[in-house]
């Protein structure tokens, strides 16, 4: 049995206050898909709701909210949900040898171990129904690290390392899993990431001052800081391919940066890509 996933399917999607959930959430509501979307402010989900969304509060940090929360949109669906869209999740800038253990958790709780609790939760779900889609927003920084971003990249890598192994275990129960990889998109992911790096990185004492001086300049611009920086309507098309195919791709890569290193990874030697990688990182100064 094949699913195709058409309207009006009920699609969850995380992470929807600004940028990508956003963006996705709207053109996939116009589509006539039954968005379910959710915010963790209580002010955002409210917002949505004004806005004619069905919206639900849930952090993905707190496991009682995740729960909360499902058991909600449940009882709004009637028990069904066909698509998952793991968009939820924030940057955390900052060198590793800064991030304490406490900063790699408070990455994790959300990028990682909450956004898999939920899929964990949904999966059944799916099973029972004879299939769905699951999608990850994962990132260029999911394959290829960066400097100064070292607790993204590593929730991130860790992603697709889950993404990659449900794929095959969800496989015979016409569950099909994909992954996003965005580069540069334009949101508010830059202003989150800078109230993430004063909150958790030690500037004073650190022996990348000098360089954190200069990324604060950056996370302070407005407006795109990147080359190659796209819409968010760059991610929603794929979100759409991968809903409307009756086989999804594997891996979405979107932006010139994302499709040109995923190829650079596998022809060049790695002390040759460790230098192009400093460089795109902006030499530890973006």
């Amino acid at each position: 049995m094949t699913l195709k996933i058409l309207p009006p399917s009920v699609l969850l999607i995380t992470g929807c206050s600004t940028g990508i959930g956003y963006h996705c959430a709207q053109q996939l509501h116009k589509m006539g898909y039954q968005v379910i979307t959710t915010c963790r402010k209580e002010n955002d989900v409210q917002r949505l709701k004004a806005q004619g969304f069905d919206c639900f509060q849930l952090d993905l940090a707190c496991s009682q909210s995740i729960q909360a929360a499902l058991k909600q949109i449940l009882e709004h669906t009637n028990g069904r949900i066909d698509a998952l869209f793991n968009n939820g999740a924030f940057g955390l800038p900052g060198a590793v040898e800064d991030l304490s253990r406490d900063a790699m958790m408070h990455q994790f709780q959300t990028n990682v171990f909450g956004t898999q609790e939920l899929t964990n939760l949904i999966v059944p779900i799916m099973r029972k129904q004879g299939g769905g889609k699951i999608i990850y927003n994962s990132s260029i920084l999911g394959f290829a690290a960066m400097p100064y971003r070292g607790a993204y990249n590593a929730s991130k890598f860790a992603i697709e390392g889950f993404a990659d192994t449900l794929r095959l275990e969800v496989k015979p129960d016409n569950i099909q899993v994909s992954l996003i990889e965005p580069g540069p998109i334009v949101s508010d992911f830059r202003k989150n990431a800078f109230a993430q790096f004063k909150q958790w990185i030690p500037i004073e004492h650190s022996a990348h001052q000098e360089n954190y001086h200069a990324m604060i300049e950056r996370l302070e611009t407005v407006g795109p800081s990147a080359p190659f920086t796209l819409e968010p309507d760059a991610v929603t098309r794929c979100v759409i391919h991968a809903l409307q195919k009756s086989n999804a791709k594997i891996r979405y890569r979107v932006t010139v940066p994302t499709i040109l290193f995923s190829v650079l990874k596998r022809l060049l030697p790695n002390r040759l890509l460790d230098l192009l990688l400093i460089k795109a990182g902006g030499d530890g100064k973006r």
